[in-house]
C-alpha cells in the first residue's frame, strides 16, 4: 500500500471535510480508495491461510464505505477520517467477529474479536468462560496474547493495545462476585487491538507482520465465535 497517499488524502480530508471540496478533489479519493482497497485484496489469501473461513470473503465484502451515516448523529461531517476494512467470515454487519484493518493519521491499528454483544450473547459469553475456563486462559494469556493486547480493563483504546473496549465497574448480575477471573466476565466485548505506526502498511511486508498478529488472537475470536454464531 502506498500509506503515505492515503494518509495524506485522509489529512486534507480532516481539513475540509465537505462536499464541494471533496467534489473537486474526488480523483485523489479514487486513487487513495484504489489503493486501499489492493491492500484489502492482498490481505485477505494471507489470512485465508490461517483461518479459511473468510474465503469467500471479497474486498467489496470487507471495506467500509467511506460516506459518514449522519442520520442519527450530531456530526454532520460527510466523510469519515479514516479508511478500514472488516474482514469477517459472516460479512460486516454480522456479530461474528473479525479482523480489522485501519488507517487514519496518527491512529493506525490492526484488530481483532467481536465488537458491542447484546446482553444475551454476552451472559452466554460469560457462562462459557466458567465452563471451559482452562480453554478461555490459554487464549488470552499466553505470552504471545499479554505482550500484544495485555489484559482486559488495563488499558483504554487511545492506547497502543488493549483487550476489551468496555468493562463493567462491578460483577454482572447472575454471576459470583468471588470469581478467580472476574474481569472477564465483566467485559463488555471481546476485541484486542494494537496501534501500528503510519508506515506499517508500506509495500507488502506487513501481511506477514499483520498475520502474525491475527494469528495470536485467533483463539481467543474463535472461543467467543462459537457462542456467538448458536445465536446468528
Amino acid at each position: 500500500m502506498n500509506t503515505t497517499l492515503i494518509l495524506n488524502f485522509l489529512r486534507e480530508v480532516m481539513a475540509n471535510n465537505n462536499r464541494p471540496w471533496f467534489q473537486a478533489h474526488r480523483d485523489e479519493y479514487l486513487a487513495a480508495k484504489e489503493d486501499f482497497e489492493s491492500g484489502v485484496e492482498k490481505a485477505i489469501p494471507r489470512i485465508v491461510r490461517f483461518d479459511p473461513s473468510v474465503a469467500h470473503i471479497t474486498v467489496k465484502d470487507a471495506v467500509y464505505r467511506f460516506y459518514r451515516d449522519t442520520r442519527f448523529s450530531p456530526d454532520k461531517s460527510p466523510y469519515k477520517n479514516h479508511m478500514g476494512a472488516y474482514i469477517a467470515a459472516h460479512g460486516k454487519k454480522a456479530l461474528h467477529g473479525g479482523y480489522s484493518i485501519h488507517l487514519e493519521p496518527g491512529n493506525c491499528m490492526l484488530a481483532c474479536g467481536s465488537y458491542y454483544l447484546p446482553s444475551p450473547i454476552l451472559t452466554a459469553c460469560r457462562n462459557e468462560i466458567m465452563a471451559n475456563e482452562e480453554e478461555w486462559l490459554r487464549c488470552v494469556e499466553s505470552p504471545a496474547f499479554l505482550r500484544l493486547f495485555g489484559r482486559p480493563g488495563v488499558h483504554r483504546f487511545e492506547e497502543e493495545k488493549g483487550f476489551g473496549l468496555e468493562s463493567l465497574k462491578t460483577c454482572p448480575a447472575g454471576f459470583p462476585r468471588d470469581y478467580a477471573h472476574i474481569e472477564y466476565l465483566r467485559m463488555k466485548d471481546y476485541c484486542c487491538w494494537v496501534k501500528v505506526d503510519e508506515d506499517f502498511f508500506s509495500g507488502d511486508e506487513w501481511l506477514d507482520k499483520m498475520a502474525k498478529v491475527f494469528k495470536v488472537a485467533k483463539p481467543m475470536m474463535d472461543f467467543v465465535n462459537a457462542v456467538i454464531d448458536d445465536y446468528e
